[in-house]
């Protein structure tokens, strides 16, 4: 049978429809006309009426005569039965309630609503002789969209102005109104249209990508490709075969903040926009691409991770872009790692799967390599920056011989280089993975440190909005004048540095600069970023202050020279991803200089690394820029200590308003392990996690070890299976294959 032409259940027969409700499969009675395979429902739950789909034949646990029929239908696609079994599988991997994860992939506003037609708002001419702020507003929201359709009020909230304004630029004729269909295809790529000319590394991975997609089989590919080598000309090219042979691609991004650039390039590439899916599309567009995926209706989705449960009819290819990201990891509702769920998928619709990074996650590094546990991966190169860019050269700056007055963190030869650049009419980036002004508030009276009430964890002072943060909860309080703890005032004091105190110091130091400050809890919407961005690679600022957002994925020809302020920060702990992410988050932040080298004057860029730590291992890996030893190194050291990717790790997180209780639990869990001794597993804790205290729950941690082989799943499902009751209010929740242990 082909995949795509579900099989079709007569009218009467017995059916298992799977509801968004935790009830499991239930029986209904097929309707008049029959149903298929896939096909959204709606079915009488009690007294109420729930979406659901139809999983296959019924279970056969009820008699009949007592079953009830399909309320009906709803006008979609039926699911594919390859989405049916990604749903099923990924359900089982990551142990997650199967009703959750249909959940996930129907996350579309007004599913079960007939298709309708509404009035839209569409750009019909040029601006209007009166261009006011608020009218500019309005054609901006429309351009960035790619003249996708409005609702007049929709396009007015997007635009920050009343309805009005958008009517006087219907009567102006800049604007026009028509009646269209809710859901309407998305555009055409052409992937007839000529690409950039690519060198020879270029070509010779752009011909591996379309053989594996013309043999039509699963397979998936590490391209691997130095900061501004290319990398995404090659997956484009790879997009452009799916295309060809009638199929649809999947890209991935970890930051919204890239897409808009991103979008630009493929619409240079194919003369059209493809589909977006993330936080920052209208309800009215989530609805659109939803159906469309279903319908075959749009060749290319770009999206955060959550696009990868979109329905979509015949999938061909997904790229995850920077697959090292840790944004890839889900760590609510559905613990999963879109990157390990793109490659479960690709292997059920034949398709292709290209993991792209300059600096790959060691799981993947493993898999594309020729030692243990090796070959399941194919593995490309681009080793060279692409043009006459070539790699910034690598410097450590030892703040141990740099006089540093206090409340400083600019040591005098980062600042003589800054200035050397801005001389020359160039930008310098000083990164800084720390948000907010200070990471600590503290009375210098008491030493009393300000937490959150409701968190173990200090509040964090975001001197731009005037509040005291909690980077756990979200909670936020006035900065004190006086002490919680003890009354005096005026003791209070900031420690440490965080981007916005970090400004501070550039405004006082670099006072004829124009500096940005790039984080992501600086802006409202992903425009914002979008337009700051666009600014900053057109030359408006001399020098850029960001966290992790700027070391992904941005082009600024003028930046030369990147500045690591604390580049110890994070090699500490016990997290045994500690030395990895450090490695990779520095070497993309160092990557950003010097990605142009002719629109730079030719000049080459420039990293520098303020340590305390010059000779730690992972200080002289990005140093030496033997990127491939440090990679072969942290292998041997997981396999050594039998660590992923060389076992299996799975994380249990309990939480209960009351410590003793959520204690007492999780020590009864542990007591009846024996289904985990039994494949050889071992359970560590339980013991209270790092952060004991969330949102006033107190929180315990358990880890399991397994061997790489085992099953775990059922292992754990079967000591779950046995646990006692849970007490009131617990909540247990399973990691499968943990990012983070906190």
């Amino acid at each position: 049978m082909d995949s795509h032409l579900p099989h079709v259940f007569a009218p009467g027969a017995r059916i298992g429809v799977l509801t968004t409700e935790p009830v499991g499969l239930l029986d209904y009675l097929a309707p008049e006309g029959g149903v298929a395979l896939g096909q959204l429902v709606v079915v009488p739950l009690g007294p109420r009426r729930v979406m659901g789909a139809v999983w296959g034949p019924g279970q056969g646990h009820f008699d009949a005569a007592r079953l009830r029929p399909v309320a009906r239908l709803i006008d979609a696609q039926p699911l594919t039965p390859g989405m049916i079994e990604f749903l099923d599988r990924a359900a089982d991997y990551t142990l997650t309630p199967l009703p959750v994860m249909l959940r996930m992939a129907l996350r579309a506003p007004d599913l079960d609503r007939p298709p309708a037609e509404r009035r839209v708002i569409h750009r019909a001419g040029p601006a209007p002789a009166r261009l006011t702020d608020a009218r500019a507003a309005v054609l901006r929201v429309i351009d960035d969209h790619g003249g996708a359709g409005f609702a007049p009020s929709e396009l007015a909230q997007l635009a920050g102005v009343g309805v009005s304004v958008v009517r006087g630029l219907v009567a102006a004729g800049t604007l026009v109104e028509t009646a269209a269909p809710v859901d309407m295809p998305f555009p055409r790529l052409d992937a007839s249209l000529p690409g950039k000319a690519l060198d020879a590394d270029q070509s010779a991975a752009v011909q591996a990508l379309r053989a594996g997609i013309r043999g039509g089989a699963y397979g998936t590919t590490l391209l691997r490709g130095v900061t501004g080598s290319g990398k995404t000309e090659v997956y484009l090219e790879a997009v452009a075969e799916t295309l060809r042979q009638g199929r649809q691609a999947l890209v991935l991004l970890p930051e919204i903040a890239l897409s808009a650039e991103f979008l630009d390039r493929v619409e240079t590439r194919f003369g059209a926009r493809p589909g977006e899916w993330h936080s920052g599309i209208t309800r009215t567009e989530r609805r659109r691409l939803w159906h469309m995926a279903g319908r075959g209706e749009v060749g290319l989705v770009v999206g955060a991770r959550s696009a990868l449960f979109l329905p979509f009819r015949d999938l061909g290819l997904i790229v995850v872009d920077e697959e090292h990201d840790s944004s890839y990891k889900q760590d609510e509702t559905v613990y999963y790692n879109a990157r390990d769920m793109a490659v479960l998928r690709a292997s059920i619709e034949q398709a292709q799967v290209v993991l792209a990074s300059a600096t790959p996650s060691v799981e993947s590094w493993v898999n594309a390599g020729s030692g243990p546990g090796g070959g399941k991966y194919a593995r490309l190169d681009l080793r060279a920056r692409y043009g006459d860019a070539e790699l910034p050269q690598m410097g450590a700056i030892d703040l141990r011989e740099e006089e540093m007055p206090s409340g400083r963190w600019i040591s005098p030869t980062l600042a003589a280089a800054v200035d050397q650049r801005l001389g020359r009419g160039e930008q310098a980036l000083l990164f800084l993975n720390r948000r907010g002004y200070a990471p600590i508030t503290t009375c210098r009276a008491c030493g009393h440190q300000v937490g959150c009430d409701d968190c173990d964890a200090r509040m964090v002072e975001h001197r731009f909005q005037k509040r005291l943060v909690c980077h756990q909860c979200g909670a936020t309080k006035p900065v004190p004048t006086a002490c919680p703890a003890c009354g005096v005032e005026g003791r209070m004091a900031a420690v440490g540095p965080g981007v916005e105190r970090l400004g501070e110091e550039v405004a006082a130091r670099f006072p004829d600069a124009r500096a940005v400050v790039l984080s992501s809890d600086l802006f409202t919407s992903a425009r914002a970023i979008k337009d700051t961005i666009a600014r900053i690679a057109g030359g408006e600022a001399d020098i850029i202050i960001g966290t992790q957002l700027v070391a992904k994925g941005h082009n600024f020809p003028l930046l030369t020279l990147v500045g690591v302020i604390d580049a110890d920060l994070g090699l500490q702990g016990a997290d045994l991803r500690a030395a990895e992410r450090s490695f990779q988050l520095m070497r993309q932040v160092a990557g950003r200089a010097g990605r142009f080298g002719g629109d730079a004057g030719g000049r080459r860029g420039l990293a520098l690394l303020q340590t305390h730590q010059p000779d730690h291992p992972v200080i002289r890996a990005i140093l030496s820029g033997d990127d491939e030893a440090f990679w072969d190194a942290e292998a041997a050291q997981r396999r050594a200590a039998q660590m992923p990717p060389f076992s299996r790790l799975a994380g249990i997180i309990l939480s209960h308003p009351d410590q003793p209780v959520v204690e007492a639990y999780a020590a009864e869990l542990a007591r009846r392990a024996a289904p985990l001794r039994q494949i050889g597993a071992e359970l560590f804790g339980p013991a209270p996690a790092p952060i004991a205290r969330v949102r006033a729950r107190y929180r315990v941690r358990m880890l399991i070890r397994a061997p790489r082989q085992a099953p775990v799943q059922a292992a754990i499902s079967a000591w779950l299976a046995g646990a006692p009751k849970a007490p009131a209010n617990l909540r247990l929740s399973v990691d499968i294959d943990p990012q983070s242990f906190l």
